[in-house]
């Protein structure tokens, strides 16, 4: 408790005296600056932006698109036998010309409906071997096109929809990554701080030493005690200074790895404070921890996601060797005059219907034996959702087991942390009276600080598991709240655009 007030004081100082040079941290500021610095939550970011970016494309793909093709000049010369004159002739033509389409895309048809104008001059020439003609001529053609596949799948339909589960896979992904991100930030924020506090401890007890050692010498140079118990002494000193050297190492060890995952400059300084004596213990009710978890887990809606994603890949599997065909149909007209005013002054219709089919006849097998590949994928992710539902259900029984069970190792702890230091202050006295050896109270000196760290870290151990049981079940038993990590209106918002 002594040191917890310290560390406030050295907090509360910090905050109103801070310099550039240091950064103090709570568990909540740390969060904070994971949120705009983490490389793993930027690198999360970066994959649901691209995947929001390649969804807004497809909205936008199936709008009307307009083009321009243009062919400023084209000149070919040809030596050709005409076979219905039975004679060659030579054709020189020089033309130039422009074609404008509007497509539209019929999603709910899988059809593409198309707006053709292409306008153009020419100069032709051709010479036999009765002479010479030429045609100087503009021309335009307008025609509406229609193309609709017939007895397929709706492939534009499906690309959108492909889409829109990855941008939902992408903000689940995100939202699973910051999750994930708090439990390693406190894991390793609670690292440094045990450090910290390892530290702390260890400097404590260089200072008993040192004290101890004071007294020992006095009494050894008035030959009140034997020169072993100096030698003793001094092995617990320099056994002290050398815990307190590693503790410091440790320490440092663990800043780093903080501010790695924070995305803080290594060069920074760093501490952090937390108040782990006010942990608050709560009841779990293991029945609804898994039946909340069950409701809203992300990853069984990425499950879900897969499951239907593995479906439209095998209606494409079976679509590579299937009866399909095509429909086109289209209306035009074209004109063409040497005037360009006069271009349809004697138009010619130019109607056209189409229809293909593609009947496929033997593949020796292999488009069925795909098929059953696919299904066989679809049957595997089926599986493997059946045991992560059993997958959750055990990691959240066995985590409220741990729960109940750090409950009890918490109060333990902090009884034997009292023993020790009642032990400790008892043989600290005789110490001094030379009634005991250094070496008796190296051990209990040792004790002290063993349980004083375990205690420590029974606490923060409860705190990261009750954090863990937040993370599996979306619900925080501590408020009694549903944790709401990914916005569905927000999914729904983007995929209507």
């Amino acid at each position: 408790m002594n040191r917890s007030l310290a560390m406030a004081a050295v907090f509360f100082m910090a905050t109103s005296f801070s310099t550039s040079s240091q950064t103090v941290l709570t568990i909540e500021r740390a969060l904070e600056i994971a949120e705009t610095n983490s490389p793993e939550l930027r690198t999360s970011l970066y994959n649901l932006e691209r995947s929001e970016l390649l969804l807004l494309a497809q909205k936008a793909s199936l709008k009307s698109q307009f083009s321009l093709s243009l062919n400023p000049i084209s000149y070919t010369q040809t030596r050709s036998f005409d076979q219905r004159v039975s004679q060659w002739y030579t054709n020189k033509i020089f033309n130039t010309s422009g074609t404008f389409r509007i497509e539209q895309p019929i999603i709910w048809t899988n059809a593409t409906l198309s707006l053709i104008n292409t306008f153009g001059w020419q100069n032709n020439e051709s010479t036999t071997a009765g002479g010479t003609t030429t045609n100087k001529a503009f021309s335009n053609t307008l025609r509406l096109q229609l193309s609709q596949p017939i007895f397929t799948y709706n492939s534009q339909k499906m690309e959108l929809e492909e889409l829109e589960y990855d941008y939902e896979n992408m903000y689940i992904s995100y939202a699973l990554q910051r999750l994930n991100l708090e439990r390693s930030i406190t894991s390793q924020f609670y690292a440094v701080y045990t450090a910290q506090d390892n530290l702390q401890i260890s400097r404590d007890e260089l200072a008993n030493a040192e004290q101890n050692y004071q007294i020992i010498k006095d009494k050894v140079d008035a030959d009140l005690l034997a020169r072993e118990e100096l030698f003793q002494a001094e092995l617990n000193l320099a056994s002290a200074r050398s815990t307190v050297n590693n503790r410091i190492v440790s320490l440092e060890n663990a800043k780093d790895n903080l501010k790695k995952i924070l995305g803080m400059p290594l060069e920074e300084e760093i501490s952090t404070i937390a108040q782990i004596d006010s942990v608050k213990t709560v009841k779990i009710d293991v029945d609804k921890a898994v039946e909340n978890a069950l409701n809203t887990r992300l990853e069984l809606r990425q499950r879900e996601i897969q499951t239907d994603l593995l479906e439209f890949q095998l209606i494409r599997t079976k679509a590579q060797n299937e009866f399909s065909g095509n429909i086109n149909l289209s209306l035009g007209v074209m004109g063409d005059n040497e005037e360009f005013g006069n271009i349809y002054k004697n138009p010619t219709n130019s109607p056209s219907v189409e229809v293909s089919f593609n009947v496929p006849i033997f593949d020796w097998g292999a488009n069925k034996k795909r098929v059953k590949a696919q299904e066989k994928s679809i049957q595997l992710n089926q599986l493997e959702a059946e045991e992560e539902i059993k997958d959750i259900q055990i990691e959240i029984r066995q985590t409220c087991r741990s729960l109940d069970n750090l409950v009890a190792e918490i109060e333990i702890a902090r009884q034997s942390v009292q023993n020790a230091q009642h032990t400790y202050e008892l043989n600290a006295e005789k110490y001094r009276n030379g009634t005991i050896t250094g070496m008796d109270m190296s051990q209990f000196q040792n004790q002290l600080s063993s349980q004083k760290m375990s205690y420590a870290q029974s606490l923060i151990n409860y705190k990261i598991e009750l954090l863990n049981l937040k993370i599996l079940t979306l619900y925080n038993f501590e408020t009694n709240t549903a944790i709401t990590p990914i916005n569905s209106e927000a999914i729904k918002t983007h995929t209507r655009k």
